[in-house]
């Protein structure tokens, strides 16, 4: 599966993965981080969505992308954040109740 981002490389014409900027390289790696696994955990998932989160805010912050290039990424970041949500919020749920009974106590 990894001869896929080679490919996907070579579409984009480029040579190697040391041309890619900063955001691209780091995507590169949770790319082939997932391909390289034989089975995905949740919290490769949740990771992975850390990732775009954090690549997305920081395109928020560069002054040079034009402001209707960031609100395109909104949906995504819309949908990496409730994913993330997903994935914490029975971690949350089981807090919360643990601090109730405890408080009972």
């Amino acid at each position: 599966m990894i001869d896929i981002l080679g490919k996907l490389l070579r579409k984009r014409g480029l040579n190697s993965v040391d041309e890619l900027d900063t955001d691209e390289h780091r995507t590169w790696d949770s790319w082939k981080a997932v391909l390289s696994k034989g089975e995905l955990t949740i919290e490769d998932i949740k990771q992975f969505c850390q990732n775009q989160v954090e690549i997305i805010e920081a395109k928020w912050k560069d002054l040079n992308i034009e402001h209707s290039k960031k609100s395109e990424l909104i949906p995504y970041h819309t949908v990496y954040k409730v994913l993330l949500s997903a994935i914490g919020s029975p971690q949350a749920a089981r807090e919360a109740l643990e601090k109730n009974l405890i408080q009972l106590l």
